[in-house]
């Protein structure tokens, strides 16, 4: 005996992605902005000229990437716990990936579901991790391995934030607007070889640039099934970077760049791209000063870590691998040897 419980339906789970100034903003209803005390310090009066509520509450997380974790995300809970946020109260992520992703997060299971909202602040959230629904938090086992996909209802990208973006913020920022000409886009790669991304114009240029890519492979695999695993090139590398440096060395913006070379190494030897090609990415990154190297103390540890990436199964890693410039390949048939030896040409960082 069966009983069939029929759940096919189409979810509209679509959304603006707005570049340009916040709009001024009143919600009727219980809201939450989450964010960070360096962030609060220096855009929160800013933010609260634009935003007003119902009721309205600010809920601040310590800064940085060792921070994401449960710890966090039972402080923002157990906030919308006591202020009684219900199933129409709303969150709103004010920060980078970090917030970005705790905020998307913490949504996506207070009650089994509330909406939010993203305003990244800086570079890489603005291009990368505010776009797409992902959400997450770290664990002692590696990055974002506890998560949900969970879209936020709408994404306000303000360039005024970027005027006060340290350097290597800035520089993480590029790694990740990269990564998307390479894998996708051979003419967007030639433009910012030549470009001046310190010039604010040029700047918001790529960053629509690299929106609309992000977007066009999001709305076509929401959730990963296919197409969109190639958005990680770099980070199945880089992720094992951030690992073992207990997320304290590198921004991820600047692991990615670690990641992407390793990539491209790989590539180089299975005949999938050509040293030149390979030359001029990493020569891209450290126009930016981001690192491209790494010192791999131990490669078979280092490989062994691949297992935990989201990617791979038990038996099999899965990478991400440029083809050329403006084209990437998904495979799990890169050997073991060629990937080992790539680990081992790497030195001292």
């Amino acid at each position: 005996m069966q009983v069939n419980i029929p759940l096919k339906k189409v979810i509209d789970n679509s959304y603006d992605i707005t570049i340009d100034t916040i709009p001024t903003t009143y919600f009727d209803t219980k809201v939450a902005i989450i964010t960070n005390p360096k962030v609060a310090g220096l855009h929160l009066g800013y933010l609260l000229s634009k935003i007003t509520a119902k009721e309205l509450y600010i809920i601040t997380v310590p800064d940085g990437e060792e921070y994401k974790n449960q710890d966090s995300i039972d402080l923002i809970l157990e906030s919308l716990f006591n202020h009684r946020f219900n199933r129409k109260s709303m969150l709103i992520a004010f920060g980078g990936g970090v917030i970005g992703d705790m905020t998307g997060y913490a949504s996506s299971i207070y009650q089994r579901g509330i909406d939010f909202i993203q305003i990244p602040t800086t570079l890489l959230s603005q291009v990368d991790a505010s776009v797409g629904g992902k959400t997450g938090m770290n664990n002692s086992y590696g990055k974002n391995l506890i998560g949900a996909f969970h879209q936020p209802r709408g994404v306000y990208i303000d360039p005024c934030f970027l005027t006060t973006l340290a350097s290597r913020e800035f520089g993480a920022g590029v790694a990740e607007i990269v990564k998307m000409a390479v894998t996708f886009n051979k003419t967007f790669f030639e433009f910012l070889e030549s470009a001046n991304l310190k010039n604010p114009d040029i700047l918001e240029d790529a960053i629509k640039q690299a929106v609309q890519t992000k977007a066009d492979v999001v709305a076509k695999d929401e959730k990963e099934n296919g197409i969109r695993a190639t958005l990680n090139y770099g980070h199945t590398f880089g992720h094992v970077v951030e690992n073992e440096t207990k997320y304290k060395k590198y921004l991820h913006g600047e692991a990615v760049a670690i990641g992407m070379v390793m990539a491209n190494n790989t590539s180089v030897k299975m005949g999938l791209m050509s040293n030149d090609e390979a030359i001029r990415v990493k020569l891209l990154l450290e126009k930016y000063n981001l690192p491209t190297n790494y010192n791999v103390e131990n490669e078979v540890d280092f490989y062994e870590t691949f297992y935990l990436d989201k990617k791979s199964s038990d038996s099999k890693i899965t990478f991400i691998l440029p083809v050329g410039i403006g084209d990437v390949k998904i495979t799990d048939e890169c050997e073991r040897e060629v990937v080992l030896s790539v680990l081992n040409e790497f030195g001292t960082d």
